[in-house]
């Protein structure tokens, strides 16, 4: 019995089936396509528009239910062809712009796109001038076009590399729309740590789209580009500041959070100092790379010039190198780059020469720690001590404009002694801060208090002066009244 109805159910699927596949309507276009083998048809049978339901006719229009060829092709029936230019987006627009369509199509897909493309670098017009120099089919294809999901796509995350390098590694199509881009930022991500992890299968680093956006690609010149210098550390920290995200690459995920408590991060984020360090300041762009103990240097180095070339000529490269040490990194962090200060010089507990020097070990270092550490704190004072005397003076009306103009040599020589101090050569630092701050203070001090004595003794002489002449004026009436009796 159990037979019977499994029979009769089978059979009456078929025939269901049977009478389903007769009432869709067979789509000529696709059919007389394939049957001439053409190379687009075949493609098109993949395509996702396909597998939703679209036909031939969805893009150039015409008529895909009858096999008459001229009437299939009719420009009455709505055929357009093979669109060209900017027809081509437009034409792709007509759908992927109509928020309706979309939805009945069960796509999820932004509205957008279109209109981002056009505001986009790829936006502008080609060297004819009759066409964006980018189209929606530049990136997706014409016909195949797949989900950004399936491997196949060539906006699939392993495959954005090689699609965007069909233009940006080309030089002579380079040459003409912006010769001043390098075309090798393809053979540098290769190098990168994401672009090695990419092309060993890894969809999650991060790739052109990551950084620079799909649609809405704007040059670095641009405040709302997400490659512009202020928006860069936010850019990367969409992926390395994800903890779930990041778990699998054993790094850590608060980059960001330190950065932007650094002097550099306050420069850039807060003051929007552009000429601030952002990730790719030590990092690179393309070429990505953590840097390592023997780069650190560097690439500080490549802003702090005067720095890197004291340190190296300094005892502590021997030691560092010794002890395998990132050079900068060990006394200044990496990424909470504290602002200097006096109180990372010296032998206290804040003080980062603590960390190896103390009364028991290293003592040299301890000594000359301390040392340095007591010239600074007099030159603070010293200069802050001279800042005011200067003031006094100027309030009480003394031409003091030459002292105080030698206050910016004080200040110089502050930070002459920061950069000294790389040298960890007590002499050198000695020169600077006593021969050219301190000396230089103590003399604007010295002027200082003898403009404001000065000022005291012109009082006083002035006093005397006023009680001198009601003296006389007051001999001489009395001498008048004397006269005048007789």
């Amino acid at each position: 019995m159990k037979k019977i109805i499994f029979i009769c159910l089978f059979s009456l699927a078929l025939f269901c089936g049977g009478l389903l596949a007769q009432s869709k309507p067979v789509d000529q276009c696709v059919s007389c396509h394939l049957d001439n083998e053409d190379e687009e048809a075949v493609l098109f049978q993949n395509d996702i528009h396909f597998q939703k339901g679209l036909s031939c006719a969805s893009c150039h229009g015409g008529d895909n239910t009858t096999d008459d060829m001229d009437a299939a092709m009719d420009t009455k029936a709505g055929f357009i062809g093979v669109p060209k230019g900017d027809k081509i987006s437009e034409t792709c627009a007509s759908c992927h712009a109509n928020a309706s369509k979309m939805k009945a199509l069960g796509s999820k897909l932004p509205t957008n796109q279109f209109e981002n493309l056009k505001a986009s670098v790829h936006g502008i017009s080609s060297k004819n001038g009759k066409e964006r120099v980018v189209q929606c089919i530049t990136c997706h294809n014409a016909h195949g076009i797949v989900s950004v999901k399936n491997p196949k796509s060539p906006v699939y995350p392993l495959n954005v590399p090689q699609t965007c390098a069909k233009c940006h590694s080309n030089p002579t199509f380079m040459r003409d729309y912006s010769p001043k881009l390098p075309v090798d930022q393809l053979q540098k991500y290769r190098t990168s740590v994401h672009g090695l992890k990419n092309a060993k299968g890894d969809f999650k680093t991060a790739e052109c789209v990551s950084c620079h956006g799909s649609h809405d690609i704007l040059a670095p010149t641009n405040s709302k580009s997400k490659v512009f210098a202020a928006n860069i550390p936010g850019t990367c920290s969409t992926c390395h500041s994800d903890k779930k995200y990041m778990k699998d690459y054993n790094i850590p995920t608060d980059q960001y959070e330190k950065y932007s408590k650094s002097i550099h991060g306050i420069a850039l984020l807060k003051k929007g100092d552009t000429g601030a360090p952002a990730c790719n300041s030590c990092h690179g762009n393309h070429g990505a790379v953590p840097p390592g103990v023997q780069s650190i240097s560097n690439v500080c180095g490549t802003c702090h010039a005067l720095n890197a070339e004291l340190f190296s000529n300094s005892p502590h490269k021997k030691a560092f190198d010794k002890e395998k040490l990132p050079e900068c990194e060990t006394c200044h962090s990496n990424h909470l780059v504290i602002g200097v200060s006096n109180k990372l010089l010296g032998t206290d507990k804040e003080a980062v020469c603590s960390k190896c020097h103390t009364e028991s070990k290293s003592v040299k270092g301890y000594r000359v720690a301390k040392k340095m550490r007591a010239l600074m704190d007099s030159l603070d004072y010293l200069e802050q001590d001279a800042i005011k005397l200067v003031n006094e003076a100027e309030q009480k009306g003394m031409e003091i404009s030459e002292t105080k103009f030698k206050l910016k040599d004080v200040h110089t020589a502050k930070l002459q002694s920061r950069t000294a101090v790389h040298s960890f050569n007590e002499k050198k630092f000695e020169e600077v801060v006593v021969d050219k701050g301190i000396n230089t203070a103590n003399i604007i001090r010295k002027e200082a208090v003898e403009s404001i004595d000065d000022y005291y003794f012109r009082r006083k002489g002035l006093t005397v002066s006023i009680f001198l002449m009601f003296l006389l004026a007051g001999g001489l009436y009395l001498y008048i009244k004397q006269i005048e009796k007789k």
